[in-house]
């Protein structure tokens, strides 16, 4: 069951150069990371904006180029209240399907609107020094992998999965998941999409008030 949740640690090693918890060390403060896939949309990704507003949270969103084209405004709002942005492709592609030029072009497409509408509503969005890259489905051949690192990516992927996508996961049984899963360093994997909006939009203040019980800062990657 453990699978389900959280990658064991022989399975990590298999995927070298990939980004699935913040090594934080034993010395430092506990520290986990929000991070939501698949948006922005308006059926989940302006609640999510609210939530976390509300208790001044800031998050990674792992964002597809064609819903930026869609709803602009949405991700101009996530730039500006601060939360940082990160690559997953144009269209939502399963790497696994699609040849190695085929999902590069996507990826770049993507990277390439997020360029461009960043000049095109002035919003800037954090970047950093290190561009982030998720892979839909947490799925991509070795050759992506490498290209992508290559490229001057981090791929992120998580430890800790909520399965909100999942109509058969309860907000009760996504928040069990949370309390067993979570340690310092920790990535949690959220969605913003239709199939996820219900559960994440309901789970979401009681994970982000039970980590702040036990002590975690919730910071952006």
């Amino acid at each position: 069951m453990r699978l389900l949740y959280q990658f064991p640690t022989w399975m990590q090693h298999l995927y070298r150069g990939v980004t699935w918890r913040r090594d934080t060390g034993v010395s430092a403060s506990k520290t986990v990371y929000l991070t939501f896939d698949d948006g922005p949309i308006p059926e989940a990704t302006p609640e999510i904006l609210d939530i976390l507003g509300q208790y001044g949270v800031k998050a990674t969103f792992f964002v597809v180029g064609d819903n930026i084209l869609k709803y602009p405004h949405i991700y101009a709002r996530m730039c500006e209240e601060g939360h940082r942005i990160g690559n997953h492709t144009m269209h939502h592609i399963k790497g696994t399907r699609y040849s190695l030029d085929e999902y590069l072009k996507d990826e770049d497409a993507c990277a390439q609107v997020i360029g461009s509408q960043q000049a095109a509503t002035g919003s800037q969005p954090r970047l950093a020094d290190t561009m982030l890259f998720r892979p839909p489905y947490g799925k991509m051949t070795y050759r992506q992998k490498r290209a992508i690192l290559e490229r001057g990516y981090e791929i992120v992927l998580w430890d800790v999965l909520t399965h909100d996508y999942n109509a058969r996961y309860t907000p009760e049984r996504m928040m069990d998941i949370v309390r067993r899963y979570t340690r310092p360093g920790s990535i949690i994997n959220f969605h913003d999409s239709i199939k996820s909006c219900d559960r994440t939009i309901r789970v979401l203040p009681q994970v982000i008030e039970w980590l702040f019980e036990q002590g975690y800062a919730i910071q952006t990657l």
